[in-house]
Order: structure tokens, then C-alpha cells, then sequence
């Protein structure tokens, strides 16, 4: 029986860690999956940018994408591909627009979920354009800032309506303190939204294709601790509102890859931000949770590539606002949104896809994360993010955290568990 190759391409910028354990794991595990017209198997290349022809075909089957959110020319190639060569790429590069968060709000308002009250203002300054000033002095309209933040009520966050990172977000607690932000908010367009204020726990769930880990989080940690290690914060039902939360967000907009952040007040959860274009992926972030965002790359990866699943062209909101049309409860129909979520995820046959061809993962997975080449990445991240003289320290916080996992996940697999490195396997054929 012939073999047939699917070929997923990494298309990256910065990334350090996560690609080189993608792929080595995808190496160990070298997935053989049957289907009708031979055995597939799979190569994994790193996406280069360079002229391209509109025509030339396309050599991968899908690629996971990091940069069209800000880098033009591998979008636009991207685009080509899924149009003219049908790719498989996650992130859809349409729903780019879709990532700003005014966007966002309003669909999910749309569609019932707890969003803050939110205002956009017009800017402070503008760029000089031809026709400013005459638009201006038709258009625009005198407004009482101090009123706007009265009606909303303090506190509040101040925050760019299609920002990220935490850039320009500021936390305002009186009217002072509101003209001063918008005094140095400049030429961009801010959102005013109400603080969920006092909050007793902030989720962040990553989502990527039906797979979510919701992970508690704290925005006011140092960079490298925001994402905690925590276990049991969530009842079940919590657990299954978030569930269907996230599922419904990356759906609806069509994003296979996502983290959505919520914030828990009076027993119910409130949805602040939930476009993140470029998700966290990197060690010096999710440290204890760093493996489980690999593995759950590589089943998605591999599921996409060996079904050859189609990519959706198009977001259809439509079934979403007809089920927030209906006379229901608002679990009513967040339970309806997350159906039509898994549907278009192909929930059912992907879990059925991982038992039968990648059961051998899990344990693969933890053996690599016991590794110098695991240790290796995390080191080639962290002398990329820290000074010199804290890589030693760093390098071994995040890989301690590493083997935490590693003790915890060996307890759900029945597995021993040894903290000492396992040897690196022969290189072999790359896959």
C-alpha cells in the first residue's frame, strides 16, 4: 500500500520552544495513520518568506500560523493558499478584523454573553489628513468625559479598541485620574469599560480546536508567573460555562486557536477579553502548562492534516443569531451555541481520531518533556527573554515547573515517574 505525505508547515516568528518540541515530538511519535487510499504519514517544515507566484502550488496541507496578525506578506500568502490551493490554516487570516475587540464585544453582546459596559471615544489627536478638519468641524460633537466615566461608574479600564499585551490599558478610579488617560491616549481609539470590580477569580481558557484548558491567571504578576499553577478552582458546572464560553467565541469567529479571559463576580462569569490573535505559547509563560499547549498542537495538527478537514471560508453567524433570537434562558443558549461550536470542530470524530491513532502520545509526550532536548528549548527561550546573568535561575524555575507536570500528569497515567533527564532518543529520519 502506497504512503501518502501531509505536510504541516509552521509559520512563525519569534518562537522558540514550542516549534522545536512540536517537532520532535511529532518525530517520536511518527504517526502512521490507514485510510482507503494508503498509510499517511507526515512531514513538518518551517514556513520561509520570500516572493511567491499567485499560482505556484502550495506543498503543505496545513499550517499553523503566528504571524499574518502582523506580518503582511506570509497573510497574504496564507490567503493564496486557502483560496487557491484550499490550505488549512489556523488561524482563518479573515478573521484578522474580527480580532479587535470592539468587534468582539459587540457580537458577543449580540449573542446574550455577561460583556461589561463598554463605551468607544473618539481620539484625542489625529494624524493631519486632507479632509480632518472639515469633518471634524461638521461632525464631531463636544462631549463631558467626566459624565461618560460618571455613568459608567469607577473604577474602569481605559484600553485601545483593538489592542493586545496590555498595551495602553489603564486602570482609572476617579475622573482625575480618567482625563489624565485620555489626555495621553493620543491618536488611538479607546474603549471605556466598567471594571468587574471586586472580582474573586480570573480565568484565562485557551482553546485550541475543541481541546480547552482553562487556567487561573493573575494580571498583576510578573510576566513569567501570570499563568498559575492551580488545581480545583472551578466546579464542575464553572468548568462546563467556560467550556461552552470558549467554544462558542473561537467558533463563531472562526479561530482554532484562542484564549479567552473572564472574571468571576457574584457567582457568574464575565467575559472582558477574548481576542488574542497570537496566544501564549511560549515556556517563560505557560511553564507548567507549556506541554499541554504542545500536545494539544500536535493532535490538532495531525487530526487536520490526516482528514484533510476543510477549511471555512466563511464565519456563518447566522445559526448563532438565530438561537440568540429565541426566548431562552442565557445557559439555554450558550449550551446551543457550544453544540453548533463542536459540530464545526468535529468534536466527536476528533476524540475518536486520537483514541484510535495517537494513544501513544500522552506517554510520549511525558517522556519527552523529561529530556535534554526539552531542557534544551527551554533554555534557548529563556536566553532569549532574560539578561544573562538570571538564564541559569530561570532555566531551571520553568523546567522545575516542567517536571511538576511530569509528576502530576505520571499520576494520572499510572505512570512512574522519574525527575531525572531520559535520554534523547536517535535523530533518525525528521519527520
Amino acid at each position: 500500500m502506497s504512503t501518502l505525505t501531509r505536510r504541516i508547515g509552521l509559520s512563525l516568528g519569534a518562537d522558540l520552544c514550542w516549534p522545536i518540541c512540536f517537532e520532535e515530538i511529532v518525530r517520536r511519535l511518527d504517526p502512521r495513520i490507514p485510510s482507503p487510499d494508503g498509510t499517511i504519514g507526515f512531514e513538518i517544515e518551517r514556513v520561509t518568506i520570500e516572493p511567491f507566484d499567485l499560482q505556484q502550488p502550495c506543498r503543505y496541507d496545513v499550517v499553523f500560523d503566528r504571524v499574518t496578525h502582523w506580518y503582511h506578506t506570509s497573510r497574504e500568502w496564507i490567503k493564496k493558499a486557502i483560496l487557491l490551493d484550499d490550505l488549512y490554516v489556523f488561524n482563518n487570516p479573515w478573521s484578522i478584523q474580527s480580532m479587535e475587540k470592539q468587534t468582539t464585544y459587540c457580537a458577543m453582546m449580540r449573542l446574550g454573553l455577561p460583556v461589561p459596559a463598554t463605551w468607544m471615544l473618539p481620539p484625542k489627536a489625529y494624524d493631519a489628513t486632507p479632509d480632518l478638519q472639515p469633518t471634524l468641524e461638521r461632525y464631531a460633537r463636544h462631549f463631558d468625559l467626566g459624565e461618560i466615566g460618571g455613568r459608567l461608574g469607577y473604577p474602569l479600564f481605559m484600553k485601545p479598541y483593538d489592542g493586545g499585551a496590555w498595551v495602553g490599558v489603564s486602570r482609572i478610579d476617579n475622573e482625575e485620574e480618567l482625563r489624565a488617560a485620555y489626555e495621553a491616549s493620543g491618536t488611538r481609539l479607546m474603549h471605556l469599560q466598567k471594571a468587574i470590580a471586586p472580582h474573586d477569580l480570573f480565568v484565562r481558557s485557551i482553546g485550541l480546536g475543541p481541546q480547552l484548558r482553562p487556567v487561573r491567571y493573575n494580571p498583576d504578576a510578573a510576566l513569567h508567573a501570570r499563568y498559575e499553577v492551580a488545581f480545583d478552582f472551578l466546579t464542575a458546572e464553572e468548568a462546563s460555562l467556560l467550556a461552552d464560553m470558549t467554544l462558542t467565541i473561537n467558533s463563531f469567529f472562526g479561530w482554532d486557536f484562542n484564549s479567552c479571559e473572564a472574571l468571576r463576580a457574584d457567582e457568574a462569569f464575565h467575559a472582558i477579553d477574548f481576542a488574542n490573535a497570537c496566544p501564549d505559547s511560549q515556556v517563560t509563560s505557560l511553564h507548567y502548562h507549556f506541554p499541554w499547549l504542545v500536545k494539544a498542537a500536535v493532535r490538532w495538527a495531525l487530526f487536520c492534516a490526516a482528514t484533510d478537514r476543510t477549511m471555512r471560508k466563511s464565519v456563518e453567524w447566522e445559526p448563532f443569531y438565530e438561537i440568540a433570537a429565541r426566548d431562552l434562558p442565557f445557559r439555554d443558549k450558550l449550551t446551543a451555541y457550544a453544540a453548533i461550536a463542536r459540530t464545526r470542530f468535529e468534536s466527536d470524530r476528533f476524540l475518536e481520531f486520537c483514541e484510535q491513532h495517537l494513544a501513544d502520545l500522552d506517554e510520549i509526550v511525558w517522556e519527552f518533556f523529561g529530556s535534554p532536548r526539552a531542557k534544551e528549548a527551554v533554555r534557548l527561550k529563556v536566553e532569549a527573554l532574560f539578561p544573562t546573568h538570571e538564564v541559569e535561575k530561570f532555566t531551571e524555575h520553568f523546567w522545575g515547573l516542567i517536571q511538576f507536570w511530569r509528576r502530576t500528569e505520571a499520576e494520572r497515567l499510572g505512570l512512574e515517574h522519574d525527575t531525572g533527564l531520559v535520554s534523547d532518543p536517535p535523530a533518525g529520519n525528521p519527520a
